[in-house]
């Protein structure tokens, strides 16, 4: 069974419900032992006492604050709580906003929150709530000893409680080297835009998280098993691996590798050569042809075709939509908590 890392309620008005905090990642890292090349030991990590070089065991370790050179504050688990009963015990919910103003570099790391007591009604509520109003509840919460930014953002039948970066902790874009919005200025027109979005369209799919795996983690796997069977284990290989981007940096005819890829994701081959015959001028037709259609009578007029619809907006992603699910991702890197 899940264990609660903190326990507390979920407040939002005047209304609490007993919540506890699960984590909701998990990471399928590999492990790598440090090791001593010269002979392949492995590198410990040791705590120890610095004034006497002594091994200290966990259970004598405690959290200190030094407020002077060599003198500190000890601290325990309940003197962080007890700094602020109210702030280490609550999820309180100041603001409602629309999750699809939350830009995803705010993100951070994802928690999952159950219900605790026996407020499920309170639970269930806020998150009918939230998923009819597509809102979500930004707050402040203390998890250890520090007070983090949140959104709390309905999943399914869960909620899911996003720690969030305050905007001090995100960098500016200004020394970034980015295109402008002239693109004229860079040389893109409207027909490649529209190919673009051609592609787009062609390759839109649904959001279907399971079909994505960590392929990097199975080649590796991959080397370290061929490295075990060749016998080569002893020594890392450390020859110079090509830059596969240098073979991509030469783009000469961007509209000629667009209409290439349509035409390998949409089947669209014969979509682009009628685009390419819209483009080449019509022949002239020859005078006996035109005197011939003149006199022959005129078919029916078809109704005009309706023009194809754009392709459905696809869902939002889970962290612009609700109800939403909190990021892998997406997502990697800075831990929060």
């Amino acid at each position: 069974m899940a264990r609660a890392i903190w326990k507390g309620s979920i407040s939002f008005g005047l209304v609490h419900i007993p919540v506890g905090l699960f984590s909701a990642e998990k990471t399928n890292d590999l492990s790598f032992r440090q090791l001593d090349r010269r002979n392949l030991s492995p590198v410990g990590y040791r705590k120890y006492n610095k004034a006497t070089g002594e091994e200290v065991e966990s259970d004598v370790i405690v959290k200190g604050y030094e407020y002077e050179s060599g003198h500190y504050v000890v601290l325990s688990d309940e003197d962080l709580l007890r700094a602020n009963p109210e702030k280490t015990q609550t999820v309180e919910i100041t603001d409602f906003v629309d999750l699809e103003d939350i830009e995803p570099v705010f993100y951070d790391k994802p928690y999952y929150l159950a219900p605790t007591g026996k407020n499920a009604k309170g639970y269930a509520l806020l998150r009918e709530a939230l998923k009819r109003t597509r809102k979500v509840g930004i707050a402040k919460v203390v998890i250890r000893s520090r007070e983090y930014l949140s959104a709390v953002v309905p999943q399914g039948n869960v909620l899911v409680l996003e720690i969030l970066r305050y905007a001090d902790e995100i960098r500016a874009t200004d020394d970034l080297e980015v295109p402008g919005e002239d693109l004229q200025a860079l040389g893109v027109n409207d027909r490649e835009i529209e190919m673009a979005e051609r592609l787009v369209e062609g390759m839109t799919a649904e959001w279907t998280p399971d079909k994505y795996h960590d392929t990097y983690r199975e080649d590796l796997m991959g080397l370290i098993q061929g490295r075990i069977e060749s016998g080569q284990t002893n020594e890392p290989d450390e020859s110079p691996v090509p830059e596969v981007g240098e073979a991509r940096t030469d783009v000469i005819d961007i509209m000629s590798l667009l209409k290439r890829s349509v035409e390998a994701t949409t089947g669209g081959a014969r979509d682009t050569d009628a685009d390419e015959a819209e483009q080449r001028p019509a022949a002239k037709a020859s005078k006996p042809a035109a005197a011939k259609a003149a006199a022959a009578p005129k078919p029916a007029v078809k109704a005009a075709a309706k023009p194809r619809k754009p392709a459905a907006a696809s869902k939002p992603s889970p962290r612009s939509a609700a109800p939403a699910k909190p990021r892998a991702s997406s997502s990697k890197k800075r831990k929060a908590a």
